[in-house]
């Protein structure tokens, strides 16, 4: 009589395959998401610049009367949900000069491109990074 099925060889080999697969994608799908996350971090700091300037184009300065620069952009990376990212001016903004980074938060804490910052003459640069600017930006 013959019996149909899987031997416990065979269970262990398909098992040990699935393994390595999936210690070969897991990384790159970990790596692919923080992309996709950095990504609306960057985005993110290009509006909030591009709006900056446009509030500057009607009112002749990046700040305020209260010398803050205006709530023109959002603070947290997405808008709603946790954040991966909080968008905050760095150090003291003038009339004519800012400084904006998105601070790593929430899943990305620990991300090797650090924290993005952008300033009103569009020049990029990272904060609390490993990884090189060209890499990240």
């Amino acid at each position: 009589m013959r019996q149909n099925g899987f031997t416990l060889i065979e269970m262990m080999i398909a098992v040990a395959i699935l393994g390595v697969l999936v210690a070969i994608a897991y990384p790159s799908y970990t790596e692919h998401v923080s992309k996709g996350k950095r990504a609306e971090a960057k985005a993110a700091l290009m509006e909030a610049a591009q709006n900056l300037e446009r509030y500057f184009s009607v009112n002749g300065s990046y700040v305020d009367s209260g010398g803050d620069l205006p709530s023109v952009y959002a603070t947290s990376v997405p808008v709603s949900g946790a954040a991966n990212y909080r968008v905050q001016v760095v150090g003291t903004p003038a009339r004519n000069t800012f400084v904006l980074e998105a601070t790593r938060a929430g899943s990305m804490s620990s991300d090797a491109c650090g924290d993005f910052r952008i300033n009103q003459a569009g020049a990029k640069s990272l904060g609390n990074n490993t990884r090189p600017v060209d890499d990240c930006w």
